[in-house]
């Protein structure tokens, strides 16, 4: 293979434009071989060197006193006290997943705890993001069905709980499906480790997994729009062995607690070339391979194969000179491949062997730090025009109303999803999935780690600078109302192509509304992932930048949950009411519109009201919470009445918005709260500044709002748990 001639048909099939390819001649001062130019391909690819939006993610705040390591590594560092650490990062398998759902999704997930680990922590919760198209749509059930199965195929198999995540409908994902995974693991802050080499002669080792034929151009394929032959790139999706991994991690585990180490590295996007090069870059080293060395599973596999290779469970480490024969001890006795494949040199160039000739050799710099960067032309969002409010009229049910939106694909109860996974495994799951935001106890301590996933693309289509601040401030306020101090997020920027200016446009925005966010909110990012030409046929996605949240309960005991489970409480809600109908779920689903701007996020208001629940919730003042977002009011409500099978009676406030303005409107910077200690609440409340108001008290089994409905939690639970069985047995949903 290495006497293939590079026409410019190849070039342009290896994603790489003709001045770009200009730019790796000069880099090389020749003309590259066929395998150096998949080198440079898949370093060079938007996957891999971010050159769409390293110009903006730079402008995005990364550092605080409790973050140990920002965006750069495997994975995102924070400081959780008492000399431990959390170590979290999300990552998108989009393309994968539409191609071939179970794998797609199963190697996402395996990657990213890959990343995690890497770093030397055990990972101890897995979350995700997921956007399918329409339920009408014939492809959207099996795809549905193939990535939750693949989610939890891979994480049971690890014994990682999967606590919770986020799922959402639209057309917009027709063609092109999000499967976005989270993991978040444990390390002493003491016992991290880095990708940097260092140590010339060092010796490089390869554990895991034999390299195949799977994945090839992987990192090419997720970086280029689908079209009507998409189907066609199965064999760049890789195949996954959860079984594998779960002794490679225990492996690599066992030999960080000793000293051996020196870096080390997931294989991950372009396999071998990505984690040989990035760790060589860090250290400002060369590095050699013997690719005779390599451990393969095909016969005949040559050096363009071997280096572009994506086949999972595999990883690539500098160790201390002659502690080979220790660490080779450790990974057999748990039955992972190991091999001593190369070593690193003061030459400052990565260099290829294969059969006694060089096959590649490559000056490391231009690989990483010389990728082309874009500052690509975006035109911004046009602002939409206000909503009439006569234009959305009360409903002629507010029974039918609330059932409807209960049982609508957006609201609908995810059981059906996370019944498949296994969120109790490792035993310290102490709030599973359906809250506001899961909680993982960090293991023998009594405090624990809140994590969430949100955004909603419709607030971005419509305005992706609000849209991008209220992605970030819903997984604040998630934290914030199971009783957590929200630290960091980490994202997972899912967007069309951006060399269409609106679709920069999109990515721009909503990059500047999260930068806000976070500043505001003291709550910056450590860690993410860029996924862009999530289009088929020249059709994209809705912009969809998923943010997962993590913050910190000093003890866990004071956690709070969604559900009212007695009766005699007071509901207090915090927060302003407007009544904003715009880019509405009401407006959606009862009317069949969608238009108008997205509710406006207040920030100061975001971080005072949040900050005083929290108080609230840490002071013992609260029976349970639940934040306000899809549906507003009347479905927050009957999320907490069906969680804890408790009715409840509300009076909405006279003189304001119109009735189903209030009830549906989706205000930001709101919750509602049950407590047994009103005063004392409403105190804390005046305290702060933040606005609070009695709505009524729990109590029967109905939920009534007096004037507008009375309706059995029986009657809405029916509701909002019925869609997604009936949708995946071929019934008909609600």
């Amino acid at each position: 293979m290495t006497g293939i001639e590079i026409t410019p048909e190849i070039v342009a099939e290896h994603g790489l434009t003709p001045e770009e390819y200009e730019r790796v001649v000069a880099a090389l001062g020749r003309t590259p071989n066929i395998t150096e130019l998949g080198i440079f391909s898949v370093m060079w690819s938007e996957h891999c060197s971010y050159k769409s939006s390293k110009v903006w993610l730079k402008t995005l705040p990364t550092e605080a006193p409790w973050v140990i390591c920002g965006p750069g590594e495997n994975a995102g560092i924070i400081d959780i006290g008492d000399g431990d650490a959390a170590i979290f990062k999300m990552e998108s398998h989009n393309h994968p997943s539409f191609i071939e759902p179970y794998q797609g999704a199963a190697t996402g997930v395996g990657g990213i705890m890959r990343d995690v680990f890497t770093m030397g922590a055990r990972p101890v919760a897995n979350m995700n993001a997921l956007r399918f198209g329409s339920p009408d749509h014939p492809k959207t059930r099996r795809l549905l069905a193939g990535v939750v199965a693949g989610i939890g195929g891979y994480g049971n198999c690890m014994g990682v709980p999967t606590v919770g995540g986020e799922v959402n409908f639209h057309p917009a994902y027709d063609g092109n499906i999000l499967v976005n995974a989270m993991c978040v693991g444990t390390a002493r802050a003491d016992r991290i480790f880095y990708s940097a080499a260092a140590g010339i002669g060092n010796p490089v080792v390869y554990v895991g997994s034999r390299t195949g034929r799977d994945g090839i151009h992987g990192a090419t394929m997720a970086s280029a729009e689908f079209d009507d032959a998409s189907e066609e790139k199965r064999p760049t999706v890789q195949v996954g062995d959860p079984f594998m991994e779960k002794l490679l991690l225990e492996a690599c585990l066992e030999l960080m607690a000793t000293d051996a180490i020196v870096a080390i590295q997931d294989m991950g996007a372009a396999g071998l070339t990505c984690s040989s090069v990035e760790m060589a870059d860090k250290g400002g080293v060369g590095l050699e391979l013997d690719l005779d060395a390599v451990p393969q599973r095909e016969a005949g596999m040559n050096p363009y194969e071997i280096m572009l290779s994506e086949s999972q469970e595999r990883m690539l480490m500098v160790l201390k000179p002659g502690r080979e024969a220790e660490a080779r001890a450790i990974f057999e006795k748990w039955g992972v491949e190991f091999a001593v494949v190369g070593h690193l040199t003061d030459t400052g160039r990565f260099t290829l062997k294969m059969g006694g000739e060089t096959v590649g050799d490559i000056p490391v710099r231009p690989l990483v730090d010389d990728a082309p960067s874009y500052e690509r032309p975006w035109t911004p969002t046009a602002r939409p025009r206000p909503l009439d409010p006569a234009s959305a009229p009360q409903p002629n049910s507010y029974e039918d109303a609330l059932r409807r939106l209960m049982g609508c694909f957006d609201v609908a109860s995810r059981r059906w999803i996370f019944e498949q996974y296994d969120h109790s495994v490792m035993a310290d799951t102490v709030q599973k999935p359906g809250g506001d935001a899961a909680v993982v106890r960090v293991h023998g301590t009594k405090k624990a780690l809140a994590i969430s996933t949100d955004v909603t693309p419709r607030y971005c289509l419509a305005d992706p600078v609000e849209g991008g601040r209220q992605a970030v401030a819903e997984t604040w306020r998630n934290i914030t109302a199971v009783g957590a101090t929200p630290l960091a997020i980490t994202d997972c920027l899912n967007f069309g192509n951006p060399e269409r200016p609106e679709i920069m446009g999109q990515l721009a925005g909503c990059i500047e509304g999260m930068g806000e966010a976070c500043r505001a909110l003291d709550y910056p990012v450590i860690s993410g992932n860029v996924s862009l030409y999530n289009e088929t046929n020249g059709k994209g996605i809705l912009p969809t930048p998923a943010i997962g949240g993590v913050g910190l309960l000093a003890d866990s005991s004071k956690m709070v949950r969604i559900a009212v489970t007695e009766a005699g409480l007071t509901l207090i809600l915090i927060g302003d009411s407007a009544g904003h109908l715009g880019q509405s779920l009401y407006l959606r689903e009862l009317l069949g519109r969608e238009e108008g701007p997205p509710p406006p996020v207040d920030l100061t208001a975001e971080r005072r009201n949040g900050d005083m629940v929290r108080r609230a919730i840490q002071d013992g003042l609260v029976a349970a919470c639940h934040d306000l977002s899809d549906g507003g009011l009347g479905v927050a409500l009957a999320e907490m009445c069906i969680a804890g099978g408790v009715g409840a009676r509300v009076r909405l406030q006279k003189g304001g918005p119109a009735p189903h303005a209030l009830l549906f409107g989706e205000d930001q910077a709101r919750y509602c709260i049950a407590t047994a200690r009103p005063d004392e609440v409403l105190a804390l409340a005046n305290a702060a500044g933040a606005p609070a108001t009695v709505l009524g008290t729990t109590g029967g089994g109905d939920l009534t709002v007096e004037g507008l409905l009375t309706i059995s939690v029986a009657d809405l639970r029916g509701a909002h748990e019925k869609t997604l069985p009936a949708f995946m047995s071929g019934g008909v949903a609600a």
